[in-house]
């Protein structure tokens, strides 16, 4: 139904030349205090987007996400204290 989807962190060097980052894929966010963007792609074609964005001058470093792997289904092993703090 909807494809598997990938984030990465590319920290760039030239924030204006960072705005043609949209061509690889989603652009979620840029930071132009920490010069960083948060790009989103399909999982199938970002192996060879990775390399193809390695090429490019102003291009530092790329991190993938793990968002993707972060647990977000929490339990309650504790009972709720604050009921017994209404007077």
């Amino acid at each position: 139904m909807f494809a598997e989807r990938t984030g990465y962190i590319v920290w760039f060097s030239d924030t204006k030349a960072a705005r043609g980052l949209d061509k690889y894929g989603t652009l979620h966010y840029v930071s132009r205090k920490m010069q960083y963007a948060v790009l989103y792609m399909n999982a199938d074609v970002a192996e060879e987007a990775v390399k193809n964005l390695q090429k490019l001058p102003y291009v530092r470093k790329i991190e993938r996400s793990y968002r993707n792997e972060i647990k977000t289904e929490y339990e309650k092993d504790t009972q709720d204290k604050a009921r017994f703090y209404n007077l």
